[in-house]
């Protein structure tokens, strides 16, 4: 199994960056998805998360700024983030409980991070 994201990049404050996270490999369901980050010097902390049926939560730090989706036919998770401050630049890693076979347990998995800068 592999997660692997995109969408990552440079952009001003204010600005929006649509963030994608695809599952591929053996792969039965998946449970819940999410989005953690990491800044230099801190520890990863959870963004948003998103079960299977589509409910979510947020860090309160990104309330009202970021939306987290998922598409199970497609095995994808996006952020889409929003009004981005200096404060959200780090490491973004999409997280996924994964299931590969059907009397299996889940296990999660992570993708390999893509760096976030807010700057001007």
């Amino acid at each position: 199994v592999q997660l692997v994201e995109s969408g990552g990049g440079l952009v001003q404050p204010g600005g929006s960056l649509r963030l994608s996270c695809v599952a591929s490999g053996r792969i039965f369901s998946i449970n819940a998805m999410g989005w953690y980050r990491q800044a230099p010097g801190t520890q990863r902390e959870l963004v948003a998360a998103i079960t299977h049926g589509g409910r979510s939560n947020s860090a309160d730090s990104v309330k009202g700024r970021f939306t987290i989706s998922r598409d199970n036919a497609k095995n994808t998770v996006y952020l889409q983030m929003n009004n981005l401050k200096p404060e959200d630049t780090a490491v973004y890693y999409c997280n996924a409980d994964i299931q590969m076979w059907r009397d299996n347990p889940s296990h999660d998995y992570w993708g390999q991070g893509t760096q976030v800068t807010v700057s001007s």
